[in-house]
């Protein structure tokens, strides 16, 4: 073998190993660019990870204080419901007192009136005011003439005078209104 040949082998060799390290040195760099890609693409994903739970935990925050609110609504309303039951309450409570005041006043303006003694119960309650007579005293009215050539004259004795019950010559009670004050 002589020098020349030599010398390109080794120029060959030198050439290969060249190419080789070449090839590797790029290798490197495109691995290099790919794990920096995998990088990026991880920060991107996980900044809109953060941006995804950063808003969900807006959103659970909105619809937290939301809750607490119709919470605090809900207590308030049912406290606003205690008063006006309460209220309610002492209304019906006060107008019981009145109907009892009502009730002892014309309990009372009956003992004192002789011409109320018939309203009077046997108990000592007033009777509830029907706005009709009292059938108790009340006159049967006479049957109705058979024939109408048996029709007796009228004698105008048989009306009651304004105020009086038919029959009894006493008062009749005043009518009053569904609230007990006469009518």
């Amino acid at each position: 073998m002589d020098t020349a040949q030599l010398v390109w082998i080794i120029v060959a060799i030198l050439v290969v190993i060249a190419v080789v390290a070449i090839l590797a040195a790029l290798g490197r760099k495109r691995a290099a660019a790919r794990v920096e890609e995998q990088r990026e693409a991880d920060r991107r994903q996980a900044s809109e990870l953060r941006e995804t739970a950063q808003s969900a935990d807006l959103q659970a925050r909105e619809r937290d204080a939301a809750a607490r609110q119709a919470e605090a609504e809900a207590q308030q309303a049912e406290a606003e419901a205690e008063k006006m039951r309460l209220q309610a309450e002492r209304h019906a409570a006060d107008a019981q007192s009145s109907h009892q005041q009502a009730e002892e006043q014309l309990r009372q303006a009956s003992e004192l009136d002789p011409d109320s003694a018939r309203d009077t119960a046997r108990d000592g309650s007033i009777p509830p005011d029907t706005g009709q007579p009292d059938t108790d005293t009340v006159a049967e009215p006479e049957p109705a003439p058979a024939h109408h050539t048996e029709v007796p004259p009228d004698t105008g004795q048989d009306i009651p005078e304004r105020g009086t019950v038919s029959g009894t010559g006493t008062a009749a009670p005043p009518q009053r209104t569904d609230d007990g004050r006469p009518a």
